[in-house]
């Protein structure tokens, strides 16, 4: 299952720098634009989705 999820970025003196609006917790960087993309996925996959096993399921609530 792909999530679309929100990535706030942007550039410093020497990286592109990002963090997941839903997950501000997962903050990584990258030399490039694509890198930063690439590596925010993987920090959400590691961080958000570490415990959780093949063949989850998801629903949206109201909080």
């Amino acid at each position: 299952m792909n999530r679309r999820l929100t990535l706030v970025y942007w550039k410093s003196e020497k990286f592109w720098l990002g963090k997941l609006l839903e997950y501000p917790e997962i903050m990584t960087q990258g030399e490039t634009l694509e890198e930063l993309e690439e590596n925010v996925r993987d920090a959400y996959h590691l961080m958000a989705m570490e415990d959780v096993p093949e063949g989850y399921s998801t629903k949206e609530i109201a909080v």
